[in-house]
């Protein structure tokens, strides 16, 4: 019985000593921290310490050199932080547990902040590419040239900081050039995204094929009569039709048939052989009525001949653009 007494007043004397390791107010000799001797020092002086030997070599500016022109950033305004307290705050946990007190360098970089600094460093010699274009005419495609810019290449400099962020050198001197910028699009490329393209001039009755930007085909045609005029502007090809169903519009030029579907067997369809969509109740379609073409017309459509739907109908994808003037 006193023994088992004994061995209880032992444990409870013992237990809140094992328990709760207790905070050292300074640090054991051989501590550091990043390399830098820390001992005996208490928190305020170990981090003082760290501070005043790492921050000349790793917080020092950066010179950022671009052609002939140099500009300085200081290392935060590039993301760049050192965990000075969390280090410290390291070395006393490890030292309360009375383990050897070597702690790692901790280091952070921020890839957004540096992102929006290369930005910054960039932006004075920066002009933007100019894509090439097309100037879609009547009778003719017009193609612009596009227009080289320059600027830094961001990849590059982001490299070199990045090297320079994780390894400092004495100068703390980065370097790169202005670049010739080359445009995304250039006249060769647009012969291949404009594949196809149609025009209809409506006051010479003309319907104008282009492929890869040339003219390969004109076909006559009628348009809109006065009243139901074919509308001006660009359009696309929608969906394309082979012996179209009429679908009458609820329109008083319709007369009895207005509302009524009728079938591409049906004598009363006007719509022949082929239909290439252009949306809004417009079409380009063949007609029975040869002698309307050269003339306006139609209640708002482009007439064609039926052999020259026929012919144009496989020459255009769906999608293709379509100028009407």
């Amino acid at each position: 019985m006193r023994i088992a007494l004994f061995a209880a007043l032992a444990a409870a004397l013992a237990g809140p000593a094992s328990a709760v390791a207790a905070t050292p107010a300074t640090l054991p000799a051989n501590a550091t921290i990043a390399r830098v001797p820390v001992a005996g020092l208490d928190e305020a002086g170990a981090k003082a310490k760290v501070q005043a030997t790492l921050a000349p070599v790793w917080e020092k500016p950066i010179t950022v050199r671009v052609g002939a022109t140099d500009q300085q950033i200081s290392t935060a305004d590039l993301g760049f932080a050192i965990d000075y307290d969390g280090m410290v705050s390291q070395a006393f946990e490890t030292a309360s547990h009375h383990k050897p007190v070597h702690i790692k360098f901790r280091k952070t970089t921020s890839s957004k902040t540096l992102s929006r600094a290369i930005t910054k460093l960039g932006k004075p010699f920066y002009k933007a590419p100019r894509d090439a274009r097309v100037k879609f005419g009547v009778r003719k495609v017009v193609k612009v040239h596009g227009a080289y810019g320059h600027g830094i290449v961001p990849a590059k400099l982001r490299q070199k900081l990045k090297d320079e962020l994780r390894k400092p050198t004495p100068t703390r001197l980065v370097e790169t050039a202005v670049h010739r910028l080359r445009p995304a699009v250039s006249v060769k490329q647009l012969a291949r995204k404009y594949g196809t393209y149609l025009s209809v001039d409506r006051g010479n009755f003309k319907l104008r094929l282009f492929k890869r930007l040339r003219l390969v085909k004109t076909y006559p045609i009628a348009v809109g009569m006065a009243g139901l005029e074919t509308p001006q502007g660009i359009r696309h090809v929608l969906n394309k039709q082979v012996n179209p169903t009429w679908y009458v519009p609820n329109s008083p030029w319709a007369g009895s048939l207005a509302g009524q579907v009728i079938p591409p067997s049906d004598p009363r369809d006007p719509l022949k052989a082929r239909l290439l969509d252009l949306g809004g109740g417009f079409a380009i379609h063949g007609t029975a009525e040869d002698w309307s073409i050269g003339t306006s017309a139609s209640h708002g459509c482009i007439r064609m001949h039926v052999s020259d739907v026929i012919d144009l109908y496989p020459r255009v994808p769906v999608g293709t653009p379509v100028l009407i003037h």
